[in-house]
């Protein structure tokens, strides 16, 4: 069926919610109403309030709350409503959810989903549009993940839900409204690629470009655009950004011999760091250029009519593929 990226995790969602009586879903809003984004539309009314809860505008509140239900036997997932309200909910996340299992030497297990509309294009006020994903990508005991189109939206909730382990879900918001086609059974059937596992987009020789979420959209238009310039660009969906996979990284620069991260979140000490570090360490003798980053500035999220100069676009993110072919 055709569905947009919302109604792929709603989907994903609602299968969750008919095959584990143990999942259930909290969050602000996400009842009667279905969410801000009406990601979770429909879903109270089918499963009752007890299943779909609406909760308090307490965002330490439902992830605490979370965490307790995690420890009797449930499967919560938590909607965030939006990326800038979690900052209540850190404390609950980096100091609990995400140590239990190691501080009962593997006894405990905190099976909690946190979904986290997160990154800007869609010209919201302040606390709307952040990108907080490095704080918790650097949180040990902590899965985190990004999915950039519809099927793996529906596949990578679906895997979610379904691990023991805590994971931060990070929808990128301005991609809520991206319709395409999705094999929902076939995707049941065959599984899909895991959780962790990075996925190559677009096959290319002189150039490797990674991103994740919002950004991977952005990344595909700029190799369509150096292609019609001679240029052959591979493009790389992180998918995972804790673990991120790095030899499917590795496998490309090696073939490419130069890498470009792309994200939206400010690149001092953002996931490309880690990135081009790790690239550099593996790939030292292959790279023929230093590992480019393009991403937000180093300012707070900028005002809505501002925020189109801040995000990378395909411009900013041809110009690194010009700075590294030229070196």
């Amino acid at each position: 069926m055709k569905t947009t990226f919302a109604g792929a995790i709603n989907h994903g969602l609602r299968r969750a919610l008919e095959d584990d009586p143990k999942v259930v879903l909290m969050g602000e809003d996400i009842g009667r109403l279905g969410g801000v984004f009406r990601v979770t539309d429909t879903l109270q009314k089918d499963f009752g309030n007890n299943r779909v809860i609406d909760t308090p505008l307490a965002e330490s509140g439902i992830v605490g709350t979370a965490f307790g239900m995690a420890l009797r036997g449930l499967r919560p997932v938590c909607e965030i409503q939006f990326d800038g309200f979690v900052y209540p909910a850190f404390d609950q996340i980096v100091s609990q959810v995400a140590k239990i299992h190691f501080r009962t030497g593997g006894k405990v297990v905190a099976p909690i989903t946190i979904r986290i509309p997160f990154g800007g294009g869609i010209g919201s006020v302040e606390h709307h549009s952040e990108s907080p994903e490095a704080y918790f990508a650097h949180t040990a005991g902590l899965r985190v993940v990004s999915p950039s189109n519809p099927a793996d939206a529906y596949l990578m909730i679906r895997q979610a839900v379904a691990l023991d382990d805590p994971v931060i879900f990070f929808e990128p918001k301005r991609r809520y409204w991206d319709k395409t086609e999705v094999d929902f059974d076939r995707l049941d059937r065959d599984g899909g690629l895991p959780l962790d596992q990075a996925r190559v987009c677009a096959s290319g020789e002189d150039a490797t470009i990674v991103a994740y979420g919002g950004t991977v959209a952005t990344a595909l238009t700029a190799a369509d655009i150096a292609a019609s310039e001679g240029h052959s660009i591979e493009v790389i969906d992180l998918r995972s950004l804790s673990p991120i996979d790095f030899d499917t990284i590795e496998t490309s620069v090696r073939k490419t011999g130069r890498l470009i991260v792309v994200h939206e979140a400010p690149v001092f000490a953002g996931l490309g760091a880690e990135i081009a570090a790790r690239i550099t360490e593996r790939c030292f003798y292959q790279l023929e250029s230093p590992v480019l980053r393009v991403g937000g500035f180093d300012v707070p999220y900028p005002p809505a009519k501002l925020e189109r100069h801040h995000l990378p676009d395909p411009d900013r993110i041809l110009d690194a593929v010009d700075r590294t072919l030229a070196a």
